[in-house]
């Protein structure tokens, strides 16, 4: 509770309203999926009136696959010191820090709680060692474009609270839903996901995805495949090309 009251209220909203004459907001939500490996999607990604990321979206090297713009970053405080020490080798050294891009947080356990106050208060941040929050935010950490999102749920009132999430690509899917008109979706899991790496910096090696119990990737693959066909999402799909290569 301390740490939130700490959170300021918005002085912006999250995505500027595009003039009525200009028609609707085109959101892009990049995930790290190895799909994009090879894609040639970065145009077409960046083409969108915002692009959406989070995690360890490594750009720099990648841009023709995965688009160079970021507007929205969604993380967590182990999602963003994590990204830093296993994606390091690939080229990531901080969250995107475009020009005016808004952050949005997401509380998942304790430390969470204990990163926002640090964050909010102006001091060190606990990340296994003292980091300031331009170790992780480039400098472009500003209050007014800091967001804290919360999933209303029972289970949250449940000892085992933290264990059991939505991916912070599903999060990140569902706050695009609810604040653009139309959302395409990028480097998520399909059903032909054994065809791809684990990640699309993965050029040299392919790792398998692990199915880590706290989260139900299967669940989450099923429900973009449904929403695509139900057309309230445009899904990136590569299935025929999959099935050419194998033929071959």
């Amino acid at each position: 509770m301390a740490s939130l009251k700490l959170i300021p209220k918005p002085k912006e909203p999250l995505l500027s309203p595009k003039p009525e004459s200009e028609g609707c907001v085109r959101c892009a939500v990049v995930g790290n999926g190895g799909i994009l490996n090879g894609s040639k999607m970065g145009a077409e990604i960046d083409a969108h009136d915002y692009v959406f990321r989070m995690n360890a979206a490594v750009i720099k090297g990648y841009e023709e696959d995965v688009g160079n713009r970021t507007s929205v970053y969604v993380h967590t405080a182990h999602s963003i010191t994590a990204s830093l020490r296993f994606f390091q080798k690939y080229g990531y050294t901080a969250a995107p820090h475009d020009q005016n891009i808004k952050y949005v947080m997401i509380p998942e356990g304790m430390r969470d709680f204990q990163w926002l106050e640090g964050l909010l208060k102006g001091e060190q941040v606990s990340c296994g060692k003292n980091c300031s929050r331009e170790t992780y935010y480039s400098g472009q950490y500003n209050e007014s474009r800091f967001y804290v999102l919360f999933l209303p749920s029972k289970t949250l009132n449940d000892s085992f609270w933290t264990i059991f999430r939505p991916t912070n690509g599903a999060f990140t899917l569902f706050l695009a839903l609810h604040t653009c008109d139309t959302v395409s979706a990028y480097g998520f899991m399909t059903e032909d996901y054994s065809e791809y790496p684990n990640y699309y910096v993965e050029r040299e090696t392919k790792t398998e995805v692990v199915f880590f119990i706290n989260h139900d990737y299967i669940l989450e693959k099923d429900l973009w495949k449904s929403l695509h066909e139900r057309k309230i999402i445009k899904l990136y799909q590569r299935s025929h090309e999959g099935k050419e290569k194998r033929k071959k």
